[in-house]
Parts: structure tokens; C-alpha cells; sequence
């Protein structure tokens, strides 16, 4: 995966979690559209399918923390948000069939080693897994510069901070303190 396949995927992620449509965007994002650059498109107000409150996209999955909004909010954003990833992926890359293998899955976070932004450290240290991380300061460096996840949004520095709802994971975070 190359930067513009990580933002397709962060922009689908704003974009799908809508219980209406969604334009067509190939449409919008051909160079030869006469609307690309338009700064506008004009839209209804966005009814949520899901509360996103982090992300974390790595070389060849993704992680999310959801809750739901909307009736069956979950199921609909993930067919959206595969199905669509999916297009634009085949699209560019000239080849058929299913990007993702079989359902999403489903994980109940139960401590810290499962939470979503920790997972690039899997790039440069694997062994965090077993609680073995011989040097923070580089595993907070590197977490710290990894753009692809909420994790920025989380630490004050502005990433992409339209996609996620935060609430939850402030609101937790300041109660066990």
C-alpha cells in the first residue's frame, strides 16, 4: 500500500459511515472529471451508521473501535466501507475479486495490549505483544509519527480528527486517572 491507498481508506471511513448513499466518487475523483478540484459538493446533513473512536490501518489489514448508531450500523458501515475500499483498490490496480478474506471480526478489547494504536508497533518491535518493549522512547517516537491510525488525534496534533468521535475514549481515559 502507498500514502494515497492509507487516505482513500481514511476519506471511506468519513465516507461511508452515512446511512444515506454515497456519491459516486470515482466520478469526483477522475482527473478527467470537470469536478475534480470543485471545492463543494453539495450534501445532506450526515446521519452516522457508527461512532468511530479509533483506527488503525496497517500494510494488509485494519483495526477499528465502533459502536453503533444506527439499526444494524455496524454491519451496513463495514459492507459500505469493504465493498467500497474494495472497488477503488481493484480499480487501481487493475485486478478482480475480494480484497478482504472472509467477515470482519468481532474482539472485545479486555486490556491494553489489544488496544488499536498500539498495533504499528508490530512494525518495529513485535514483541510489545508479551510486554517486552526494550526502548519506549522509540516505540512512543515512531507511534507518534505513524500517520495512518486516530493516535495523533488522541495526543493533541490534528490528523484526521473529522473521522473519529473521541468522546468515549476521553471520557474513559479521564475516569482512570
Amino acid at each position: 500500500m502507498d500514502n494515497e491507498d492509507y487516505l482513500r481508506g481514511i476519506h471511506d471511513l468519513f465516507e461511508f459511515n452515512d446511512i444515506a448513499p454515497v456519491n459516486n466518487l470515482t466520478y469526483f475523483f477522475r482527473k478527467e472529471s470537470k469536478d475534480v478540484g470543485r471545492p463543494y459538493i453539495k450534501r445532506e446533513t450526515r446521519k452516522l451508521l457508527v461512532k468511530i473512536h479509533a483506527f488503525c490501518f496497517m500494510p494488509n489489514h485494519y483495526h477499528l473501535l465502533l459502536s453503533t448508531v444506527a439499526e444494524n450500523g455496524i454491519p451496513l458501515f463495514m459492507k459500505k466501507f469493504n465493498g467500497g475500499y474494495a472497488r477503488y483498490f481493484n480499480e487501481k490496480y487493475e485486478r478482480k475479486g475480494t480484497l478482504f478474506e472472509g467477515r470482519y471480526k468481532r474482539v472485545i478489547i479486555k486490556d491494553e495490549a489489544h488496544f488499536i494504536h498500539f498495533n504499528p508497533l508490530d512494525l518495529i518491535t513485535p514483541e510489545w505483544r508479551e510486554r517486552r518493549l526494550n526502548n519506549f522512547a522509540k516505540a512512543m517516537e515512531f507511534l507518534n509519527s505513524y500517520r495512518w491510525s486516530s493516535h495523533l488525534d488522541y495526543a493533541g496534533e490534528r490528523n484526521f480528527p473529522s473521522v473519529t468521535q473521541r468522546d468515549l475514549l476521553i471520557t474513559f481515559s479521564s475516569s482512570t486517572h
